[in-house]
């Protein structure tokens, strides 16, 4: 059944008209009074929904029975990376959220190739939110997860603390440990922080930086991955 992300209360019985983005998706798919969908809107469980009314720019539908449905990782798992160049950001951001990532946080690093600031920034942000509500929709995924504001990376790391009890960078450098050996040492449900590099990775400072914020260094293996294979491998080997 289509499923449309409807960020705005529902209940049970409600009849409401749909927020824009929604409503324009379901007139794209060609949808017709009395159809069926599915409502999610990101704070966990689903709605069954029937169309009643089909506008030229609004949709208005009646809200049916919640259903108790949850698909994340049983471990929260949080990307923050150096930004990859081109269409690869993209890309990254629909398959983390595929996979149950719980945010997403791009950073300006030093060997970063895309430059982001201001109104511009913010339209790319925005349009990366956009890429993660379009991949739950279309994976089952009932939590968005959020996108962040893009940040520099030296300012970031000094208020990165609260975001999860264990902080993991992703590292060239020696001093590394085995990804799979430090998650042995936690409980399963323990929630995760990964900072990992752009294209070339993070520099030798950034790399010292996150080491004196608390992050441990952790290896994936021998090989060398791109920087959006890198995020993803980290993120499927921490859930449980």
């Amino acid at each position: 059944m289509p499923r449309f992300h409807c960020p705005i209360p529902l209940s049970a019985g409600a009849e409401l008209e749909l927020p824009a983005a929604a409503a324009r998706h379901v007139q794209v798919l060609r949808h017709q009074p009395g159809d069926a969908i599915t409502l999610f809107n990101g704070e966990g469980g689903q709605w069954s929904a029937t169309i009643l009314r089909m506008g030229r720019s609004d949709v208005a539908v009646k809200v049916g029975a919640f259903e108790d449905v949850e698909r994340e990782p049983a471990r929260r798992v949080h990307l923050a990376m150096g930004m990859p160049a081109n269409e690869r950001m993209d890309w990254l951001v629909e398959k983390a959220a595929e996979l149950g990532v719980a945010s997403l946080q791009p950073l300006h690093t030093a060997h970063s190739v895309l430059r982001l600031s201001g109104e511009r920034a913010a339209k790319k942000q925005g349009h990366w939110q956009s890429v993660a509500v379009a991949a739950c929709e279309q994976c089952g995924g009932n939590r968005v997860p959020a996108v962040r504001p893009v940040a520099d990376v030296a300012a970031w790391l000094r208020d990165s603390g609260h975001i999860a009890p264990l902080r993991c960078v992703l590292s060239l450098a020696d001093g590394t440990r085995p990804l799979s050996e430090v998650l042995r040492e936690q409980p399963a449900d323990t929630p995760v922080l990964f900072l990992s590099g752009p294209e070339g990775g993070l520099s030798a400072q950034e790399d010292a930086l996150a080491r004196t914020a608390g992050f441990v260094p952790v290896t994936l293996g021998p090989r060398i991955l791109r920087a959006e294979t890198a995020a993803l491998a980290a993120l499927v080997s921490a859930q449980v």
